[in-house]
């Protein structure tokens, strides 16, 4: 079943490849439980088929990076990028893109998480596995208030200037 506007995202564990130890995070991939990052905070999350592929890369991404302060300016404390990939992948993609302080780049390796929310892609046939269906959401303290959805490989609702406008 697919997650929807209202519904609370299910928990699970995140990775993110940390580039600073600091209290608390080690060097290197942390994991991190989904129902603690989200407690209290409103989340812009979009997620992406795959790290380093054309569209996340040249527009997805770097549209995200681009408008976080004006993200920020309408009520959003973090942006987080989902693929499934590895946190080494993420974490390297994340520092090709400039994404560090403003976007978390996190990695659902095995994509259970994804797989919970009901958007997982197969794309076994193109020899990638499973994948995340591409997307953009407002989670409120862990409660879908926005969610756009890319029907195929489309790219036309998940990008930052329609989340932007949604937030009024």
């Amino acid at each position: 079943m697919t997650i929807k506007i209202g519904d609370k995202v299910p928990d699970g564990t995140l990775t993110e490849f940390i580039e600073t130890a600091s209290e608390g995070c080690s060097l290197g991939p942390n994991a991190f439980k989904v129902s603690e990052l989200v407690k209290g905070k409103k989340i812009a999350l979009f997620a992406v088929p795959g790290a380093f592929t054309p569209t996340c890369s040249a527009q997805h991404l770097p549209g995200y990076i681009e408008l976080e302060s004006q993200l920020k300016a309408k009520g959003i404390d973090e942006i987080w990028c989902v693929a499934v990939n590895d946190a080494f992948v993420m974490g390297a993609w994340g520092r090709e893109q400039n994404a560090q302080g403003k976007v978390r780049m996190f990695a659902d390796g095995s994509a259970t998480w994804t797989k919970a929310m009901g958007l997982d892609l197969d794309l076994v046939d193109k020899g990638l596995g499973v994948r995340s269906r591409r997307y953009s959401a407002v989670l409120d303290d862990g409660v879908v208030t926005l969610l756009n959805l890319e029907e195929g490989g489309g790219y036309e609702v998940s990008d930052a200037n329609t989340l932007l406008s949604q937030l009024g």
